[in-house]
């Protein structure tokens, strides 16, 4: 058959769309991506397709063509065989697997939502329902994994208003420090030797100036733990044995206020300045600046409260507890900079209202011994201890800290906040103004 130039094939197809019987005309539902096999049981004359981009029309055999379904929309294809032209409305749809797979996946994992996907490309659209506000970030977070470009239009009813939740804590230091002391102080008072022997760590007898034929005193600033003296030869001895031991101290007890989701701090301390030392570049030489800086140290806590589904609150706590140390300091052109002694724990947990847990174990331990001795004298074996002091400092500390949350609401308008009431006032109230009498005449009066 003579071949037909293009306008006069979509021609002849328009026309034998307009006169063809409605009978005759077959429908096509295909997705895009995807084709139809058509089977004649006569030999094939010739194939048309309205519009190719839609559905393109391929020859595979003598009575054998296939329908591929190239893009979204509508198209008509003919066909001619020994019998005639036959006609096929061709509807081509978008292929919606992958978004209704992502969707199905949506909402198993944000249950009560009823979202719908739709898009192109790159792109994607999400609309529909959500049970609240924190499901419309997930989805959109989950969508930027399968899109560059996403819309979240989804809608959430509004959100109840937060809890507040007050925290209280507990600071305590578990002091198990214990201090020991000794040391002797030796001194003689006679008309034939007035000396003393001290190591200077412990105060020491005052010998007051010796004059013949008068009697001898010693003033005593501290008597410390034990006292001995010999008034036939004019022989003396203070000596120091102390044992202590502490045991418990509160460093803080606050109350912290803060709403669901937040985050709460405290810091009973302060912030000591440290400089620092930079360089700069100036007229090619380098010379060095000093900026002061301000490092925070005391009893500080931050935690963040979260409100479970069932009603727990999941708390993110961090307290710190930090003191300087000018033990471990450095110093830097004759300033002492102290070091920061820190004690810092961050956990997570899940309470109830009104539980408590406690946080323990850190602990700090240090032994100092500070030994002085008269230099030869306080060397010799055993007569050496008489003029040989020493002073053994052991710390042993321990942090605890006690927290338990609450639910709180404010005070009601009808409702007044109690406060501390002065036992005695500062000032007598006042007495109450007398009411004046009515003095003139009634009614309205002119002024002149």
């Amino acid at each position: 058959m003579k071949q037909l130039t293009i306008c006069s094939l979509l021609a002849s197809v328009t026309m034998l769309a307009q006169t063809q019987p409605s009978e005759t005309v077959r429908p096509i539902n295909l997705v895009s991506g995807r084709g139809q096999l058509l089977e004649f049981t006569q030999d094939i004359k010739q194939v048309a397709a309205a519009e190719p981009k839609i559905a393109d029309v391929v020859v595979i055999s003598p009575r054998e063509v296939m329908v591929n379904a190239k893009e979204p929309g509508k198209t008509t294809v003919i066909v001619w065989d020994g019998s005639g032209p036959r006609q096929y409305d061709v509807d081509v749809t978008a292929d919606t697997t992958d978004f209704e797979n992502f969707r199905r996946s949506l909402i198993e994992q944000l249950p009560g939502s009823k979202i719908e996907i739709t898009g192109k490309g790159e792109s994607i659209v999400l609309t529909g329902t959500v049970t609240d506000s924190s499901q419309i970030k997930r989805a959109g977070a989950l969508a930027q994994t399968r899109a560059k470009t996403v819309m979240n239009l989804l809608t959430a009813p509004p959100d109840p208003e937060p809890r507040q939740i007050a925290l209280a804590v507990k600071f305590a230091s578990i002091d198990r420090s214990a201090l020991k002391q000794l040391g002797v102080n030796l001194f003689s008072r006679n008309s034939v030797l007035n000396s003393q022997s001290a190591t200077q760590q412990f105060p020491a007898p005052r010998l007051s100036p010796l004059t013949p034929g008068t009697g001898q005193s010693v003033n005593f600033a501290d008597l410390l733990n034990f006292y001995l003296y010999r008034p036939d030869i004019g022989l003396g001895a203070t000596i120091a044995a102390l044992q202590e031991q502490d045991v418990l101290q509160i460093l803080a007890e606050p109350t912290l206020l803060t709403v669901d989701g937040k985050t709460a701090s405290f810091l009973a301390g302060g912030s000591f300045p440290f400089p620092t030392i930079t360089s700069t570049s100036t007229g090619g030489a380098i010379a060095p600046i000093v900026t002061v800086q301000f490092k925070p140290f005391g009893v500080q806590l931050d935690f963040t409260p979260t409100v479970t589904a069932n009603g727990a609150i999941n708390l993110k706590v961090t307290p710190e507890v930090s003191t300087l140390d000018f033990a471990n300091g450095v110093t830097l052109q004759g300033f002492v900079i102290p070091a920061i002694s820190t004690r810092k724990a961050d956990t997570e947990v899940i309470l109830r209202e009104g539980e408590s847990f406690a946080i323990a174990g850190l602990i700090d331990n240090r032994v100092i011994e500070t030994i002085d001795k008269v230099p030869g004298l306080g060397s010799i074996p055993i007569l050496g201890e008489l003029f040989r002091s020493r002073s053994t400092k052991k710390t042993d500390t321990e942090l605890l800290v006690v927290i338990t949350p609450h639910f709180v609401k404010p005070l009601s308008p009808e409702e007044k906040a109690n406060l501390p009431d002065f036992p005695i006032n500062f000032l007598p109230p006042a007495a109450p103004a007398k009411k004046a009498d009515f003095i003139g005449p009634r009614g309205h009066q002119d002024p002149k």
